[in-house]
């Protein structure tokens, strides 16, 4: 019979492998797939919504700005309300007119405040319009003299003057208190109710940024003169892109990871695939090892079997002749004789001491086989 498989009696010790979608219910796929998820409900709700937002309120600006520009303009009270509220940010850059006079013994300078990344100061005058309403109005920037020395600063006309400007939203209260510094008052912030605390005055709740021909126009006496401040860049700005890429990357990224899951799956697969052949093909040779096994055995068996007959018939006919057979030697021959067996013999004395052709053709296949 043949010998049993070595590798069939050896236990397998190989781990369990998930399968299917539980293979990917472990601590890394599933803190992947929560980064992923919230990655993406940020980027839909926060980030992409945040840059969208940006990008409308900077399309609408630009459309007040060009529509300003193209309007006439209009008298102060028009504009703003007479409680010296502000007049809102739908009315922000909208062109006045004033029509009266400027305050010079209550000017002001807005200090630290660079135009165009250059150090300037900033001269706020107000100014007190025909029909009784008081409005702070800039009427440009003057860089400074040696550091952060204060120059000249160019006086406003006196007398009754009519200048045009753009309508412009107060800042909110500035954290530092105002200084006076080389003879002038200096605050830190473009704050209409905080400036007119500071000079008395009840200002309206908007300021007033006069335009490059007012600026001109309200400026008097020697040295540099005021420079206008220059307007915003009609430009949408990076946002509407960057909304999109927000969008672009809160789709990709679970595409991403999906993809990721169909690759492993693909790759779990294909390793299954190449087990399962390997163990086929083993199966297969230790088959055969079997068979072969199998196949020695009976060789083995029928050889074993032949060499008796021959020894029968060598018996008998040495017994017939009374002689002994032929050998190497006489402990030899005496072995050979020692190894018949006793039913061997009795049927070569029974039988007879000749063998037939069956028998001779039986041992030429048995030693063929061999």
């Amino acid at each position: 019979m043949g010998a049993v498989s070595e590798s069939s009696t050896v236990p397998s010790h190989r781990p369990r492998r998930r399968r299917g979608w539980r293979a990917f219910f472990t601590p890394g796929w599933v803190l992947t797939a929560v980064i992923v998820v919230a990655f993406a409900y940020v980027a839909f709700t926060v980030l992409a919504p945040w840059q969208l937002g940006k990008n409308k309120d900077t399309q609408e600006f630009n459309h007040r700005l060009e529509a300003a520009l193209d309007e006439d303009p209009v008298p102060l009270r028009d504009v703003e309300p007479a409680d010296r509220s502000s007049a809102g940010p739908e009315k922000e850059w909208t062109r006045v007119e004033l029509q009266g006079r400027f305050l010079p013994e209550d000017e002001v300078l807005l200090r630290n405040r660079p135009v165009d990344s250059s150090p300037a100061f900033q001269v706020l005058t107000p100014f007190r319009t025909d029909d009784g309403q008081t409005a702070l109005v800039n009427r440009g920037w003057i860089p400074p003299k040696e550091g952060a020395d204060v120059p000249e600063i160019p006086a406003a006309p006196a007398g009754e003057i009519t200048v045009n400007g753009y309508i412009r939203m107060s800042e909110a209260p500035p954290t530092s208190a105002p200084i006076t510094e080389q003879g002038r008052r200096q605050v830190y912030g473009m704050n209409t109710g905080a400036i007119g605390q500071l000079t008395g005055l009840q200002l309206t709740g908007d300021y007033v940024q006069l335009d490059e021909v007012s600026v001109k126009d309200a400026t008097t006496g020697a040295g540099r003169g005021l420079q206008p401040i220059p307007l915003p860049d009609l430009e949408s700005g990076p946002y509407l892109s960057y909304g999109i890429q927000w969008i672009a990357f809160g789709i990709m990224v679970p595409l991403g990871l999906g993809y990721f899951v169909w690759a492993e799956i693909r790759e779990r697969r294909r390793q299954r695939a190449e087990i399962a052949a390997s163990e086929a093909e083993s199966g297969v040779q230790s088959g055969a090892e079997s068979e072969a096994e199998s196949g020695v055995g009976d060789v083995a068996e029928t050889g074993s079997a032949d060499a008796g007959s021959d020894r029968v018939a060598a018996a008998t006919s040495a017994a017939a002749s009374g002689t002994a057979p032929a050998a190497s030697g006489d402990t030899a021959g005496g072995d050979d004789r020692d190894r018949v067996p006793s039913t061997e013999r009795k049927l070569a004395d029974r039988y007879g001491h000749s063998r037939n052709r069956f028998h001779e053709r039986h041992n030429a296949r048995g030693e063929e086989r061999f």
